[in-house]
């Protein structure tokens, strides 16, 4: 298990589609506005990386839009046509 740890969030790196994760580009994209959610979403396309929140399906935040039991056909329909990506998962800090 990979895992990478940032502003005291701690993540697991589930999916590493041809190599996309950068941690200093990830750092560099990383804010508070992230902080809550539980999966990360990063893809890159014409050399630059967007970031998209998910939530477990459990969370009461959820919405169809943030759910990460779409995040294949987020993937397949918002990002470029099989692009690098790269998928995080938040560890609860114990």
């Amino acid at each position: 298990m990979k895992t990478i740890e940032v502003e005291d969030k701690k993540y697991e790196i589930i999916k590493d589609y041809k190599n996309a994760f950068d941690k200093e580009e990830f750092v560099n994209h990383y804010t508070e506005y992230f902080y809550d959610y539980d999966y990360l979403v990063g893809d890159i396309a014409y050399g630059k990386l967007r970031l998209k929140g998910f939530y477990d399906s459990k969370n009461k935040k959820v919405k169809d839009i943030n759910n990460y039991n779409n995040v294949d056909k987020y993937i397949e329909e918002d990002c470029a046509f099989d692009c690098k990506h790269y998928i995080l998962k938040k560890i609860e800090n114990k």
